[in-house]
């Protein structure tokens, strides 16, 4: 099966998009892990099937690179741009669905996309640490010397631990520098660092206040800079928007077997 690709990257994090409006494509576990694999592949942090909704104008179908699904912030930034690129939705906002529900998106310009996220109801503290599910689950841990740490030893001890290790849960790293917040995550399904996490940056945004009201975090990723708009009321968290640079990177044809 030859499939038309669309490579694009948000702040450092690659997808492969693929318009599925019309053509109903299916992809196995293993087709996904050989077109995600750097070295014999394409390459990418998961793939995005764009298909039609009923509810929405389109559904972001997401991948990542194992082959397991979850909601993706950034791959849904993307996702927007392609979209609209494609001609998928009329004007600069639309509607989307994907796994955890309906989304909004907005092209501020064809290289800068926001979209909102779904609400955050509650976040677990563990001794200095936070547990939160912002689309998928993410766990927040402050450090000092945050391009020392060796990321991936530290995130495998909580991602692999007893109470984790069955669904799996992103793990982000983080340091204050000024009213900047810089981050480095570990994202299971991946099972390596990336260079950016869109739901990522909304936990550490969301985990970074404790009174009530709004707020406009910019978050700093070793792929470039997220802004995280929200309100918090209590412990829940509302209007979420994410909003950050997606681009188109090249485009081809791939042989894809099964």
């Amino acid at each position: 099966m030859n499939i038309t690709f669309f490579k694009y990257q948000g702040t450092g994090n690659d997808f492969i998009m693929v318009n599925a409006i019309d053509e109903d494509i299916i992809l196995e576990p293993l087709q996904i892990q050989r077109l995600c694999d750097r070295k014999f592949g394409i390459g990418a942090d998961g793939i995005i099937l764009i298909k039609p909704d009923v509810k929405a104008d389109f559904y972001v179908d997401y991948y990542n690179p194992d082959g397991s699904q979850s909601f993706c912030g950034n791959g849904s930034r993307c996702a927007v741009s392609f979209a609209y690129a494609q001609n998928i939705f009329d004007g600069k906002t639309c509607s989307f669905n994907a796994i955890d529900g309906i989304h909004t998106g907005k092209v501020l310009d064809i290289d800068n996309i926001e979209i909102s996220m779904c609400d955050v109801e509650g976040i677990e503290e563990v001794d200095d640490d936070f547990v939160l599910d912002t689309g998928s689950p993410h766990f927040v841990r402050r450090c000092n010397a945050l391009e020392e740490i060796d990321i991936i030893t530290e995130a495998r001890k909580v991602r692999y631990n007893q109470r984790f290790s069955a669904q799996g849960i992103n793990v982000n790293f983080i340091s204050q520098n000024g009213s900047e917040i810089h981050m480095r995550t570990y994202e299971r399904g991946v099972e390596d660092e990336t260079l950016s996490c869109g739901t990522g940056v909304t936990a550490v945004a969301l985990s970074s206040v404790s009174e009530n009201g709004l707020f406009a975090r910019k978050i700093v990723t070793n792929g470039g800079s997220l802004m995280v708009n929200f309100r918090k009321s209590g412990n829940s968290f509302r209007t979420i928007r994410l909003q950050g640079a997606a681009k188109f990177v090249f485009s081809g044809e791939v042989k894809s077997e099964k």
